[in-house]
């Protein structure tokens, strides 16, 4: 009981730092970042219950709720998911997609290496200039990427610590931008059966960086006479650079071995405003999961000055497929994942995924 104490006694004081913090300057510097593709949660698995799952985190969404959750994967385990944002590129009110595939294994006895890509398309923009604002100039179609590479390490049976590198690029034909940020986490995990989950995760750190190529340049002539080439100065933006910090409980029955997980999650975002999750797993049989969960943040209520397009509510599944007859160790499933996220005045987000696990 002292453990337990001691871990809401933290959670709650890094809380209350982190939403002072967040309170002082959220509110100037809102909507200034760059690359905020990366505060899209690409896997279908912890996008059912709203990310919510930063301290129990497992496999390959610990690229984005905690890093530190990598280190629980068994040998090898390979994952691609899709998200149809808003309804992806065909829906009525066209969206976009995100793609991620992910691959990890177990390198040293206590260490995980993993990498992931994630690939995010906006569709086709038509191209206008200020000579001609007409849509006429064909079009061009934005490729936002990033690469992950990362090393999660269990240092006790309790405390588990990851870090991961990525580096970001976008770019269209005549434009790009690149720069790399660095994650953290760490878990930690009590209990007689491991049912006390407590996890925090440093996102998207790293220096500002800003766009370059022929798109931002022009011709000129000098007072000589001469044709130069000159370049508009490009600004330069900032990661969008966020704290999540996590607790989780598992109620564990013994019938049909079923559980059912409570987690919650606090995320201080640096450019955006701070967000709340709450998100419920049940599993039965190590076979269905099914999740739901509500993130909330000030104003997502009011129609007028809500300004995320999420609604909050989001749920979903996951059906895992045993692919041989051994257990523990030498195990091999397949496990198909899908979840859904409303928001306002568009199509909703499906996500599908799949894992395979050696």
């Amino acid at each position: 009981m002292k453990n337990i104490f001691r871990i809401i006694t933290v959670v709650a004081f890094l809380m209350l730092l982190s939403a002072e913090s967040a309170w002082a300057g959220n509110d100037k510097r809102r909507g200034t970042a760059g690359a905020t593709q990366l505060l899209i949660n690409p896997w279908a698995r912890s996008t059912g219950w709203g990310g919510a799952n930063v301290a129990n985190v497992r496999g390959m969404d610990a690229f984005y709720s905690n890093i530190a959750g990598l280190s629980f994967i068994n040998k090898l385990e390979a994952t691609y998911s899709n998200n149809m944002l808003y309804g992806g590129n065909s829906g009525l009110n066209s969206g976009g997609n995100v793609n991620a595939f992910g691959l990890a294994f177990r390198m040293f006895d206590r260490g995980v290496m993993g990498l992931s890509v994630v690939t995010s398309s906006v569709g086709e923009i038509d191209v206008t200039t200020v000579e001609s604002p007409e849509p006429i100039n064909g079009t061009y179609s934005p490729t936002l990427m990033n690469l992950n590479v990362a090393y999660a390490h269990s240092f006790t049976t309790s405390i588990h610590g990851g870090v991961n590198i990525k580096i970001i690029n976008e770019s269209t034909a005549e434009i790009n931008a690149s720069g790399f940020a660095v994650d953290a986490g760490i878990q930690y995990v009590t209990g007689a059966d491991d049912e006390l989950k407590f996890g925090i995760s440093l996102k998207n750190w790293g220096p500002a960086f800003y766009y370059g190529g022929n798109g931002i340049t022009f011709p000129f002539i000098n007072n000589a006479g001469n044709t130069m080439t000159g370049e508009y100065p490009a600004a330069e933006m900032e990661l969008p650079t966020n704290l999540k910090i996590g607790l989780s409980y598992d109620f564990l029955f013994n019938a049909a071995n079923q559980y059912l997980t409570v987690a919650l999650a606090f995320t201080s975002n640096a450019f955006l405003k701070d967000n709340y999750a709450i998100g419920l797993e049940y599993g039965l049989l190590d076979v269905l999961r099914l999740r739901c969960g509500y993130v909330y943040e000030p104003d997502i209520l009011d129609d007028a000055l809500r300004t995320t397009a999420s609604t909050g509510l989001c749920a979903g599944a996951s059906i895992n497929v045993p692919l041989n007859k051994k257990k523990g160790d030498g195990k091999t499933s397949l496990t198909l994942d899908y979840s859904y996220r409303t928001n306002d005045n568009l199509r909703g987000t499906h996500a599908i995924g799949g894992t395979f696990r050696f």
